[in-house]
């Protein structure tokens, strides 16, 4: 077997703006990524993709709460939305993979594994629910939501209207881990761990019960990557490097670098909570586990990246 990169894909990055919003739009956005991945495929990796599932998440629960408002049926709780992108997102991607095989005379196939990852029934999280999730609602919207479920917890979401904030423990176990190495020790490229997996805590009777929450998809990823002994772990995302002051005249790209020069540059507050800073946790938390580089890049940059010569290196 080549060397194994676990690849993680953002959810929001299938989504490319306003214009671009339908199932057709997303399948064109991960065909291209897709193309960029069998690159390195070529070049002798074996692959192992997750994906991110945000705003996927968002319109399920959105045409759920309107089927609920108009035709009173019952709502689509927010663990069977992660297992729907799951296996709707990985029915794509996968077919996209079988396509750019087929085309470039590549023996090979891909596979989805709808997977659970377990969590601590008693983690943090689920007293504090921070993790927004779905479209924004206005007061009439929110007022209604609250009356229907008053169990859900919605909250301004800096000033463009009300969201629904869930719960986001830490994973702790892939329960199909097994079932992913032996295929890719197979030679299949597995896509599994969608969206962080589908949030798992173990019941009374050392059962799986789901919950309602939200994995974060990088810390599900890089967990992936550690159980895996992957050689690399890649986190694909808008830019092609991680920068330091953002968007400001001093703006400064980081290129090769190592785990405690990032952990020196996060302790210094230079990563946003809700952007770049949960992937640096992730590729962190990889590498101090064992791993060997981790990478930070765009799609269209992976081939250039994996060859050193592109992206933001992390050793």
């Amino acid at each position: 077997m080549g060397k194994l990169a676990v690849i993680a894909i953002g959810g929001n990055s299938l989504i490319k703006d306003k214009q671009h919003m339908q199932v057709d739009d997303q399948y064109d956005a991960i065909c291209e990524t897709v193309k960029y991945i069998t690159d390195i495929i070529e070049e002798g990796y074996e692959v192992v993709i997750t994906h991110g599932n945000g705003p996927q998440v968002g319109f399920i629960m959105r045409r759920s709460e309107i089927a609920e408002e108009v035709e009173h049926m019952h709502p689509v709780p927010l663990v069977s939305c992660d297992a729907d992108t799951q296996g709707a997102l990985g029915y794509q991607i996968q077919q996209a993979f079988h396509n750019e095989f087929t085309k470039r005379s590549i023996k090979k196939n891909a596979v989805t594994i709808v997977t659970q990852v377990e969590v601590d029934e008693n983690d943090p999280a689920f007293k504090n629910p921070a993790k927004p999730i779905g479209l924004f609602h206005n007061d009439a919207q929110v007022k209604r939501l609250r009356k229907d479920h008053p169990d859900w917890v919605m909250t301004m979401d800096s000033g463009r209207g009300y969201r629904r904030v869930v719960p986001s423990p830490m994973p702790k176990k892939i329960v199909e881990i097994d079932a992913i190495e032996n295929l890719v020790n197979s030679g299949f490229t597995v896509i599994a761990v969608g969206g962080g997996g589908i949030p798992v805590v173990v019941d009374k009777n050392n059962g799986y019960r789901g919950v309602n929450a939200v994995i974060d998809k990088d810390h599900a990823s890089g967990m992936l990557a550690t159980k895996l002994g992957a050689d690399v772990f890649i986190i694909l995302t808008a830019v092609e490097n991680v920068c330091i002051n953002f968007g400001k005249p001093n703006e400064k790209r980081i290129k090769a670098t190592d785990i405690n020069s990032i952990k020196e540059l996060r302790e210094q507050g230079h990563f946003a909570p809700g952007s770049m800073l949960p992937k640096i946790n992730a590729a962190m938390t990889y590498l101090e586990n064992g791993g060997e580089k981790a990478i930070i890049t765009s799609p269209e940059n992976l081939l250039k990246a994996v060859r050193g010569e592109a992206g933001t290196i992390i050793i």
